[in-house]
């Protein structure tokens, strides 16, 4: 147990680099991003969805938490209803330190989303945003009749950077909503523009993104004197566990 209240339950031989994950600066770029409100639209509809279609859960999982954002979000959602438990799970060290020291209220664990520290058949509600994982994972933690919320990028995520980078940019290929074992019960996208003027917000951003080191220093000069703009496309999917 760290003196922050996380526990690493990452063997070392698992690990397949020293400090696997986002690092300290990409952690420390998306916290400050998100924590000025940028993507709070997409936890506010999270969070509904996890209303309407596990109102009563009792035990739930972030699976690639991050820095905890969405977690606490969720679960104050949550606890306005009834008691809960949420559990975090991220590879990233640095993420995961953060999160424990900022919300003490609630537990996390550095781990590995294909072998996550979670007893079977035991998550009513799990959430996975962006974050890679395991089907087998997915079917051995969910408890019956337990709700998966997923996020991935739309089509149009971010068309507007891949045409800086890209002579011919492509899509991102659309979701078929389907996970083994689970039934999809719901599939919708979350669109919007996002517009950024300030310097500090747009270096945030694009250091967060998996496009930072793509762009020159010229580039992110740029943008910071001239803004940003670019598409925002989150598709949302709302699973039941089947099998």
């Amino acid at each position: 147990m760290a003196k922050e209240g996380y526990v690493n339950l990452l063997p070392v031989q698992k690990k397949n680099s020293k400090d696997p994950g986002d690092n300290q600066q990409m952690m420390l770029a998306r916290r400050e991003f998100l924590t000025a409100g940028y993507y709070q639209s997409l936890s506010d509809r999270v969070n509904a969805l996890a209303l309407e279609y596990a109102s009563e859960a009792q035990r739930i999982l972030d699976i690639g938490c991050g820095e905890g954002y969405y977690s606490h979000r969720l679960y104050n959602a949550l606890t306005a209803v009834h008691p809960c438990q949420l559990q975090g799970v991220d590879i990233s060290k640095s993420a995961i330190k953060y999160a424990a020291k900022r919300y003490s209220n609630l537990s996390f664990c550095v781990a590995s989303a294909y072998e996550m520290p979670i007893p079977s058949h035991c998550i009513d509600l799990a959430i996975r945003i962006y974050a890679p994982s395991k089907v087998e994972e997915l079917q051995r933690v969910m408890a019956p009749n337990g709700i998966l919320i997923t996020v991935s990028p739309g089509p149009l995520h971010h068309f507007a950077l891949k045409q800086q980078i890209y002579a011919e940019p492509r899509l991102h290929p659309a979701s078929d909503a389907k996970i083994a074992g689970f039934e999809c019960l719901h599939l919708e996208r979350l669109m919007s523009q996002l517009e950024l003027n300030n310097s500090q917000d747009i270096s945030h951003f694009l250091e967060m993104t998996p496009y930072a080191w793509k762009f020159t220093a010229e580039q992110k000069h740029t943008f910071a004197q001239s803004g940003l703009s670019c598409e925002l496309d989150f598709q949302i999917e709302v699973h039941r566990i089947s099998v």
